[in-house]
């Protein structure tokens, strides 16, 4: 970015990027918020599907897998190239193909073609959040956590909506009314990123090289990143595919359809109280603070609660895991802003592999026990989070009482 010039040149280039970093943000951010409305949307539209389709359980755990397989793969590829590709361009065309893939979904004859539509779909999104997260971090370099919480927390926004979503379209006449409504919203935002000029960013993502790779999966903040990230995504994975399924034998009739909402509804102010508190207590120890309060949060709710105090402890949970995610991201990506298209898609892989792994080894722990059960068993990998990030931080601690003792040692 160039600076002022005596003509006012140069503040008007300013001004004129300033102002479109703002719209890349703004449609970023209703991209993200229409990404958490169809994941969730998929689990809430699934019996319907069964019904209208005439299909077997088993090939409705197909969708799942499905909407995982492309994505993975993807944002794998496309979030290693970040330094060497056109971000404007694979941006547009991810949110044009994502349109298109939920558009065929809705209209899909048969279940066959809603599966390929969906693989479809979920290759198409991977483009999008390759890149979405990493611009975002040289957008804002300085307050990555702030930033990137604020960013999950409108996919938190979409993922509450997106089950009402499914309700008042089955009201209105059909579930393929979902499908189109949240397509033309995606169809509009990638008219509106293909109408945005490229972004001006204030720091830049390098090319990534086989050597760089090694090195990067060797940086201790990375390490933690993935390590803290498989535990906590997999609490995730498991309490968005069962909590309902718990809730029926704990909550009065009526209520237990509830309990995900209310808990993504939570993740709302979670995550933006968690981008304001980054700043001022760093990372670490936020995280060690919401994680030392989510084990006892997590006891209490499926070891001691009933009836509606239930409701209440999952109100907590989600108020409180919410903002792990985003502010490990923003801790990993600050220790290296150069390369946050590779941390993005490390974190992505290493999430979406616990998120659909823990579900199914519950699933197991549910058929041969109960769904209480299976929910007690996931204060462990809570409990292995809050090591990793108490590690991280007495590890923090040590390589910064080094700088400062080689800093004074040149000084002297």
């Amino acid at each position: 970015m160039s600076g002022p010039a005596a003509d006012g040149t140069g503040s008007d280039t300013t001004a004129a990027d300033a102002r479109n970093r703002r719209l890349w943000t703004v449609v970023i951010f209703l991209t993200m918020a229409c990404t958490g409305a169809v994941m969730q949307v998929r689990g809430a539209v699934l019996p319907t599907l069964e019904g209208y389709f005439t299909v077997p359980e088993w090939q409705l755990g197909l969708v799942a897998p499905a909407g995982t397989v492309g994505y993975l793969l993807v944002i794998l590829a496309v979030g290693s190239s970040a330094g060497r590709i056109d971000a404007r361009r694979f941006i547009a065309g991810g949110a044009f193909l994502t349109a298109g893939a939920l558009l065929a979904m809705g209209l899909s004859p048969s279940f066959p073609v809603f599966l390929a539509a969906l693989v479809v779909q979920g290759a198409a999104v991977g483009v999008f959040r390759a890149l979405d997260r990493p611009l975002l971090s040289h957008f804002y370099p300085s307050q990555r956590g702030r930033v990137y919480n604020r960013y999950d927390a409108t996919w938190a926004i979409g993922a509450a909506l997106g089950p009402l979503a499914v309700v008042l379209a089955l009201r209105a006449g059909s579930w393929r009314l979902v499908y189109g409504a949240v397509g033309v919203a995606v169809l509009a935002l990638a008219v509106a990123f293909r109408s945005l000029r490229s972004p001006a960013v204030e720091s830049d993502e390098e090319p990534l090289t086989r050597s760089d790779l090694a090195e990067l999966i060797r940086r201790p903040e990375v390490i933690a990143l993935l390590a803290a990230l498989f535990f906590v995504t997999g609490v995730e994975g498991g309490l968005f595919t069962w909590l309902p399924y718990y809730a029926r034998a704990e909550l009065p009739a009526g209520w237990a359809e509830l309990t995900l909402t209310v808990m993504l509804a939570a993740y709302i102010p979670g995550r933006f109280a968690c981008g304001a508190l980054t700043d001022r207590l760093g990372p670490l120890t936020l995280l060690l603070g919401v994680l030392g309060l989510l084990v006892p949060a997590f006891g209490f709710t499926f070891f001691v609660a009933d009836g509606l105090a239930v409701l209440g402890g999952v109100v907590a949970i989600g108020l409180l895991i919410s903002g792990v995610f985003p502010t490990m991201m923003a801790y990993a990506t600050d220790a290296v802003p150069e390369h946050s298209g590779p941390v993005n898609a490390l974190a992505s892989a290493v999430s979406s592999v616990s998120i659909g792994g823990v579900p199914a080894v519950m699933g197991v722990v549910v058929g041969g026990a109960d769904a209480a059960a299976a929910m007690r068993l996931l204060v462990a990998p809570l409990v292995g989070a809050l090591g990793v990030i108490a590690l991280a931080r007495v590890a923090q601690g040590r390589r910064d009482a080094r700088a400062a003792s080689s800093s004074a040692t040149v000084d002297d």
